[in-house]
């Protein structure tokens, strides 16, 4: 049983919140993954009255609820970034209003949030819920499932934790991930180097021209490196990998075209490139009009006033954005440390932004698109 609730925190949704706390889910673990995906679905059932739809895809289990003709895409995802065995280290805990444990913040509070807002509306008639399986990993798996649900509706709301404070996430980053390999020729370090052609020289170069290409709030990162078999060999190969952060399509696009235009400074050096865009950007004009919304209901609700924040990290909202669906981002959890072990959630923030949901997409559905529209 879950510990004693803190004020204004209703008993069910804290009991709630333990059982997927007590889930783990780590995205790497297919297993895990698909008994989670068990979990949250039989927590919908009782709290939605329905079954979702459960969709196998690579092993990656996703659910989806859908009622009536599509309108508005209610989207987070079950998995988390923490390995199997971390309750062992980080358990699930209420201490002074404040609730502990893998996946708390990201995104396991959004999801009880999502399930409690659609179950207060006086009908689900054009809602679609989808929770994916591999958000953490790149959603791989996901993205075609995610575009087609939120292709032509009026608004996507991601359940995606807040910013800090509590801050909606009403702009994104673009994300693009590449690795550039390079081919060289190996040749005895000592003996005759002069016959090899030095990988590692080669992407020396490249890292140089590679970190040049960032611009403005454009970020291109060279990560991970790596050349060479042993201390006396020229290396024959070597490999990088590069993050990019873009703040629109212009700026994606413009990376990828140097990208692609990379040549070796080495002769006989070969480069091969992989990978390209993953997420599209969610620029500033996808979420601007929910955002008003959002802040006249937050008004309405004595909750507010709300505030809005672009951040550099990418979630599926980059991806319903991108085929042109409104998108309104980080309405879920208040609190912070995604990713690390301080993850937290502030438990009297959780039915505010509950109420906070189910208005939005009340309006969303009767027909508002913004502040003083209907």
């Amino acid at each position: 049983m879950p510990p004693e609730e803190p004020p204004g925190v209703p008993p069910d949704m804290l009991a709630d919140l333990a059982e997927l706390v007590l889930c783990e889910s780590y995205s790497a673990d297919l297993a895990a993954v698909a008994r989670s995906a068990a979990t949250v679905a039989a927590m919908g059932r009782r709290i939605l009255g329905e079954p979702p739809e459960s969709i196998l895809i690579d092993g990656v289990t996703h659910l989806r609820w859908s009622f009536g003709a599509p309108r508005v895409l209610v989207l987070g995802h079950h998995d988390t970034v923490w390995p199997m065995g971390t309750l062992s280290t980080h358990p699930w805990s209420v201490t002074d209003g404040i609730a502990r444990g893998p996946g708390v913040f990201d995104m396991k509070s959004g999801l009880v949030q999502a399930f409690h807002a659609l179950a207060a509306l006086p009908s689900l008639d054009g809602v679609t819920l989808l929770v994916t399986g591999d958000e953490e990993l790149g959603s791989t798996t996901s993205r075609t499932l995610i575009e087609d649900c939120a292709r032509g509706l009026a608004a996507t709301f991601v359940l995606e934790a807040s910013a800090d404070g509590g801050a909606l996430k009403t702009a994104r980053k673009g994300v693009s991930r590449y690795e550039l390999v390079v081919r060289g020729r190996a040749a005895h370090a000592g003996l005759e180097p002069e016959q090899g052609v030095n990988a590692g020289v080669e992407l020396a170069h490249q890292v140089i021209a590679i970190a040049a290409m960032a611009e403005g709030a454009t970020t291109v990162t060279p990560t991970l490196l790596s050349a060479g078999t042993s201390p006396n060999t020229v290396p024959a190969t070597a490999r990088i990998r590069v993050d990019v952060r873009v703040p629109d399509q212009a700026a994606q696009e413009r990376v990828d075209a140097l990208m692609r235009g990379l040549t070796p400074t080495l002769a006989e050096a070969r480069l091969e490139l992989i990978g390209g865009p993953n997420r599209p950007p969610l620029e500033p004009a996808s979420s601007r009009a929910l955002f008003e919304l959002a802040e006249g209901i937050a008004g309405d609700l004595g909750i507010g006033p709300l505030t809005g924040i672009a951040v550099g990290g990418g979630s599926d909202g980059n991806f319903t954005a991108g085929i042109g669906c409104p998108t309104l981002d980080g309405l879920g959890a208040v609190g912070g440390g995604a990713h690390a072990d301080h993850e937290h959630v502030v438990l009297a923030e959780m039915p505010r932004r509950t109420s906070l949901v189910r208005e939005l997409v009340r309006a969303v559905l009767d027909g508002e698109t913004g502040r003083g529209a209907g």
